[in-house]
């Protein structure tokens, strides 16, 4: 009889919330998404503070002409931009292709 009452269980349309939270599934997804964006923040930040430590400090080196009107700074900022806007493709592609589907079938899992 025992056997009949856990066949109903694991038969269960889908678990609690609580259940999801708790599961090795959440906290490695969670886990994950830290990871990604702990990586890009640290990027993004390597660029956008070296760039702004680069001015005071290789003053020489950013003031070097590249052509006869613009500075190598011009450059260099144009290229961290880039990076910006690079670095947020990366994680919309990511979040699109990994994190998403993985929210939704966890998401599938709930009891209705």
């Amino acid at each position: 009889m025992n056997t009949g009452a856990s066949k109903a269980r694991s038969e269960a349309p889908g678990r609690s919330a609580h259940e999801i939270i708790s599961s090795h599934e959440f906290k490695a997804l969670v886990a994950k998404r830290w990871t990604v964006s702990t990586t890009l923040l640290i990027i993004l930040f390597v660029t956008y503070y070296g760039y702004v430590l680069l001015i005071p400090y290789a003053r020489e080196f950013m003031i070097a002409k590249v052509g006869q009107a613009t500075t190598r700074a011009i450059p260099i900022g144009l290229a961290v931009i880039v990076v910006s806007f690079l670095l947020t493709w990366v994680y919309v592609g990511w979040a699109n292709q990994s994190y998403d589907p993985e929210v939704d079938r966890l998401k599938n899992q709930l009891k209705k």
